[in-house]
Formats: C-alpha cells, sequence, structure tokens
C-alpha cells in the first residue's frame, strides 16, 4: 500500500531557526565522540532528516574497489548497493552537483524498482554530494518526500542540507581513515605474530586461536564489545620478542637448560620494549599482552614475578588462553595433551598460575572456546 502525504493531519513545520541550531548542536556532539562509521551514519541520516523535515534521509558512500554506491542505512532498509553512476544520486555524485525534484515519478533518472517492491511512493527527492578535505566528492546525501505542506524542497532546505553535508564529509573522512589506520594496525599484528610463532616452529593458528579465546574470556569477564575487540587484536604479538630469539633455543627438540631458558623468558621483555613507545591503543594493549602473559597468580612468574591483581586482566586472560591452546598443539618438544588432561591442569593451577575469575569463565565459555579451536584446527604437514 502507498504511503499518502496528502493527509493534513501528516504535515508538519519547517524548523524554526532555534530548532535548527538545537538539532545541530545535539548531532555534532553525537558524531564527534562516535567512532564507529555504522553508527555515525546512523546519527547524519537522522540529523539530515530532522533539519529538512523530510521521511527519509539516506547516506551514500562510494566503494571505488567495487565501483558502487553503498548506504550502509536508508530509514526504513537496510544496505542498499547500486552501480557507480547510477539513480539521481550517481548522477549528482558524478556531477558533484546538488539535484532536487518535485515528483521522481517525471524525472527518468529515478529507479522505482524499490517502490514496487516496498510499497512506498518516493514523490520529492533531494541530493546534496558531500567532499572531503582534499575536495573530493565521497559520497551524498539523499532526502526523500518533504513533510511539510508543500511536500517539495525549497533551496532553503539546500542550504541546510549542504550544512550538513560539509560537516559529514569532514566527519566520515576522519572516521574512514581511523578505521583504516585500526584495520592497518591488526594485519601488521597479525602477520608479526605469525612471524614470532613461526621462528619457533609454531603456526600461525596458533595466534588466530589465542586470539579468539582471549576475546571469548574478556566477554564472559563482563568488558566490553569494544575492549574485548581490542584485546582479541592485540593478543597475537604475545610472543612478538622471540624474533629475537636464536633458532637453538626455538627450535630445539629436547629439554632447554637453565641457561637457555633464561635466554628464552627474555623474549617477554623483548616484545615490551618493542611496543611500548606506540601512542595507539591497540600497540599498548599488545606491548602489556607481551610483557604480562608469562606472570601467574601466585607470583612465581615471569618478568616481574607479579602477583595477583598486579597482572594486568590483559596478561591474566591471554596467560591461560595461551596454556590452553600450547598444551593443546604438537610442537618440536612435545606432543599434544588430550582435552581432558588440559582441563584438569587449568583446574588444579586455579589460583596458583591462572586467576581464579579467568578460570571460572575459562569453564563457562568453553563451548564456545571448542568451537573455536575445532574451527580453526591446525591442517598437518604432509612430508
Amino acid at each position: 500500500m502507498h504511503q499518502n502525504f496528502n493527509k493534513p493531519h501528516s504535515y508538519k513545520l519547517d524548523l524554526s531557526p532555534e530548532q535548527m541550531l538545537k538539532v545541530i548542536f545535539e548531532y555534532t556532539a553525537k558524531i564527534a565522540n562516535e567512532k564507529k562509521l555504522e553508527s555515525v551514519l546512523v546519527l547524519m541520516a537522522n540529523m539530515g532528516r530532522e533539519m529538512v523535515v523530510a521521511d527519509r534521509c539516506t547516506v551514500w558512500l562510494i566503494d571505488n574497489t567495487r565501483s558502487e554506491l553503498f548506504t550502509v542505512v536508508a530509514h526504513g532498509v537496510g544496505e542498499i548497493r547500486i552501480p557507480f553512476g547510477s539513480g539521481l544520486v550517481g548522477s549528482s555524485i558524478s556531477m558533484g552537483e546538488p539535484i532536487f525534484i518535485d515528483d521522481a515519478y517525471e524525472d527518468p533518472r529515478h529507479n522505482p524498482d524499490n517502490d514496487r517492491k516496498t510499497g512506498y511512493r518516493t514523490k520529492s527527492i533531494m541530493t546534496i554530494p558531500f567532499r572531503n578535505n582534499q575536495s573530493e566528492v565521497i559520497g551524498a546525501y539523499q532526502a526523500i518526500n518533504k513533510l511539510t505542506e508543500k511536500q517539495v524542497f525549497s533551496t532553503q532546505d539546500m542550504d541546510y542540507l549542504s550544512l550538513a553535508a560539509s560537516y559529514s564529509g569532514k566527519s566520515l573522512e576522519s572516521i574512514m581513515l581511523h578505521d583504516e589506520i585500526i584495520e592497518t594496525q591488526k594485519e601488521i599484528i597479525l602477520a608479526m605474530g605469525k612471524i614470532g610463532e613461526g621462528r619457533s616452529k609454531e603456526t600461525g593458528n596458533h595466534v588466530k586461536r589465542v586470539a579468539h579465546y582471549s576475546y571469548l574470556l574478556a566477554l564472559g569477564l563482563g568488558m566490553s564489545e569494544s575492549e574485548a575487540d581490542m584485546l582479541r587484536n592485540a593478543s597475537p604479538m604475545h610472543d612478538i620478542g622471540k624474533v629475537a630469539i636464536p633458532d637453538s633455543i626455538l627450535q630445539k627438540p629436547g629439554k632447554l637448560t637453565d641457561d637457555e631458558f633464561e635466554q628464552m623468558k627474555q623474549h617477554s621483555d623483548i616484545g615490551f620494549r618493542l611496543l611500548r613507545n606506540s601512542k595507539r591503543q591497540l600497540l599498548q594493549a599488545a606491548a602489556i599482552v607481551a610483557l604480562q602473559h608469562h606472570e601467574k597468580w601466585d607470583g612465581s612468574g615471569y618478568p616481574q614475578a607479579l602477583k595477583g591483581e598486579e597482572i594486568h586482566i590483559y596478561g591474566r586472560i591471554t596467560a591461560l588462553a595461551d596454556v590452553f591452546d600450547a598444551l593443546g598443539s604438537s610442537r618440536i618438544y612435545k606432543s599434544a595433551w588430550a582435552l581432558d588432561r588440559i582441563l584438569a591442569l587449568i583446574a588444579d593451577e586455579r589460583g596458583r598460575h591462572f586467576d581464579p575469575k579467568v578460570v571460572d569463565v575459562f569453564f563457562e565459555q568453553l563451548p564456545r572456546i571448542l568451537e573455536v579451536r575445532d574451527r580453526e584446527a591446525d591442517i598437518p604437514e604432509i612430508d
């Protein structure tokens, strides 16, 4: 059933200057404090809809890798993707100029397919491109169906949405750059973690599994999704210091001598020194994990012999995740342990090697942990 915009009771009034300022201040403050791209797009869409009194507002972005335009948020619908240059929004972005029309069905560029699928009646449309700091068009606002009595967008609406677009383009560029930096850091951390493990003939899947286990334990301990995700992305660096340990020690098939073990223990300090000077939160977390993942709850660990809650929670979590996976994996100096034997040891080391709370959460999360272990299992090498 098509939505009817001719009913008098559905009409609204344009915002007064005071109301407009209130909307702008409210949303710019929220956007400035938000780090997730999807959340910023939601706020931008809501801000645009309120500013121009539209029924819907969509924020479109350019996906250069796929030569498409996409929107994560459109009021009432999920993600939509269209070929670059198609439709009214494609025309606006390609030209770098605003477009506003009173009746979409009188414009050949409008694609009515979505209306037919949803029963929605698109009438008035206003599309405003937005640019980054280099003045390159990176997307567009699209407002649909003006809700005032005239039911068409005005030049004042275009000015208002252009203001929102100017602010939003710069905000989006900052968020996307931040996301790109974080993704690059994650890739570097995972790659370096695999290098550290590879030098001791361990598999890249070990660091993946430890990362997933750490994430599940962090969530089980009540950490926020964002902090648990940060630990998941930092934990692959726990053994990065092994890059400085001689092969004769890392790859020794038998038991290490006391002197060799002292050299091996240095990998915690080395990893910390490699990472500690970064101002990035992710790498700071990785530095903590590298330094403290061999500390023990009873104070008998290394390198600082920390005890109890002197050990950072990241170190306590990674310690258990690392030991669980190491015992269940074949190494050059040992065979993999059976699951029952590993679980018995972890229970026995509760309050000695491991934080009792972390052990309790480990057993609560065990079904999920075993799912990860099976999914990320090592593929045996064929000689």
